[in-house]
């Protein structure tokens, strides 16, 4: 099989094996295996991981009891102790090959760079298999619509690896808003310090041979082809803009998903950015992106007028509001804010150590309304990811659902236009039904900075000067094409 191959169709092959492949699958009953000790063969859900070297790994070793079947990394040096954790799982490091030949795979697990999210998700859900996808779920808000849609269509169980949406804090913290405790709100604030890794860097020029384990042809993908540098992999791609989604994507899944889900947020219907400095190849330092939503259908004892949301990282703080006790937690780490009418929610990630204060005093709010909880699995491992696989093996739907987390990416991701879009000096009106920034003309221009590598280890003011290029582009043509990636490669959906 050629690995350039067009993954269209290479999907058409796959789909004309599955009714065989169906057709000769049979199942142990239950009882026939009771009381051996272990779980019995049709309790086990047949996994393959995809992306194994990092999240993965925790992922899998999240659903214990269950059948690790297949193994698949573009990188076998730097999953090589995942193959030794599942000596029997078969390894690959082409999804389309492994999804084509390995006819006993009922799920999978994906946990590859971000701007790889999308092409063996699909294909995987056009075969019928389930699909667990790290956050965020894709590289781009067309992505996200895509995905959402073709879950609804092939009706397989989807669940994004936004981990902490399964703790019960999550619905305490809801609880409290959905029982009116805060009043309107109509303010909140998300936080996080985060990058950690490096961001706001220009390409590297020096050349590094790949290593012997590594197909970068696969690492790649759809991206821009580039010459291999260990910037870029194991770690740092996260930074980049071909292959990550900065510091909003990597934590805007976990920090924003308790406003997401109290708040009923939906779709903005404009937001605006402002940032370091921006360049054409990587993520700034920090960012400030401000959501403005619409109101919202009120629930019995809660109303949602229309809110602003403001996203800030690289160590970025909202004001700390002069009513607080001068002692309350707002965790520089990461957290959120709520402000209410009535009073103000502080937390942390996924409402962690949440707490209410009114009148400069911490309060504890009687709530009026309850909402179920995701239960722990008798045989343990990660509460998020066994809920995925109870859900795939006796029916449901996981609580971050594709239908869940595939808007709520949208609005996550979509940050991004506003951090590399800033130089419009405006705020941009959002159409969701069309996915569309609606306020940028035709001939509008938009201008970035390119890095270069300082010329001297004295970096004069001329050296300085030297090492930042402007950039123009189209401003519409760009916006397009980061709301709708044109795949490289003969890649496509």
């Amino acid at each position: 099989m050629d690995l350039k191959s067009n993954l269209k169709s290479s999907r058409r092959s796959f789909i004309g094996t599955t009714a065989a492949a169906v057709a000769g699958f049979s199942v142990i009953p239950s009882h026939a295996v009771a009381g051996l000790g272990h779980t019995p063969p049709s309790d086990k859900l047949n996994i393959a991981g995809i992306g194994i070297g990092g999240k993965g790994k925790v992922n899998l070793d999240n659903m214990p009891g269950q059948n690790i079947v297949a193994l698949c990394d573009v990188d076998w040096n730097y999953a090589d102790r995942v193959f030794k954790a599942y000596p029997k799982a078969k390894k690959w490091k082409d999804f389309r090959e492994m999804l084509e030949n390995q006819k006993d795979i009922e799920a999978v697990v994906i946990a590859t760079p971000d701007h790889t999210h999308t092409l063996p998700a699909a294909a995987a859900m056009e075969l019928g298999k389930h699909v667990y996808l790290q956050k965020p779920l894709t590289h781009s808000v067309w992505e996200s619509r895509y995905l959402t849609e073709l879950a609804q269509k092939t009706g397989v169980v989807t669940q994004m690896g936004n981990e902490g949406h399964s703790n019960d804090t999550v619905y305490e913290v809801a609880e409290v808003v959905h029982s009116g405790c805060l009043g309107d709100i109509k303010e909140a604030h998300v936080w996080t310090n985060r990058p950690i890794w490096r961001q706001g860097m220009p390409k590297p020029l020096k050349e590094v041979k790949v290593p012997n384990t590594l197909d970068w042809d696969l690492f790649i993908g759809p991206a821009e082809m580039r010459p291999y540098n260990p910037e870029y992999h194991p770690w740092i791609w996260r930074g980049w803009w071909d292959f990550g989604t900065g510091a909003l994507g990597d934590m805007g899944c976990h920090l924003l998903d308790v406003p997401n889900y109290a708040l009923h947020l939906g779709a903005p219907k404009a937001f605006q950015a402002s940032s370091s400095l921006v360049n054409t190849e990587s993520a700034p330092v920090s960012a400030q992106v401000t959501y403005l939503f619409p109101a919202r259908k009120n629930l019995d004892y809660c109303a949602f007028p229309e809110l602003e949301l403001t996203w800030y990282d690289g160590g970025l703080m909202p004001a700390r509001p002069f009513d607080l006790p001068v002692d309350a937690p707002m965790n520089p780490g990461g957290g959120f804010m709520f402000i209410g009418s009535k009073a103000t929610l502080i937390a942390e990630a996924y409402g962690g150590k949440w707490k209410v204060y009114k009148n400069g005093q911490e309060v504890v709010p009687e709530t009026r309304v309850n909402i179920d909880r995701i239960p722990d699995d008798p045989m343990g491992g990660g509460r998020h990811e066994m809920h995925f696989v109870n859900c795939c093996k006796n029916g449901g739907k996981p609580a971050s659902s594709f239908e869940y987390s595939g808007p709520f990416n949208e609005m996550v991701v979509m940050g991004n236009l506003a951090v590399r879009m800033q130089s419009l000096q405006k705020t941009l009106l959002w159409d969701s039904e069309n996915m569309k920034v609606t306020n940028i003309s035709p001939d509008e221009t938009l201008v970035t900075t390119k890095l270069l590598p300082f010329s001297s280890d004295i970096v004069t003011r001329k050296v300085e000067g030297e090492s930042k290029q402007s950039v123009k582009w189209n401003a519409q043509e760009m916006c397009e094409e980061w709301v709708k990636h044109t795949y490289k490669n003969g890649w496509s959906l």
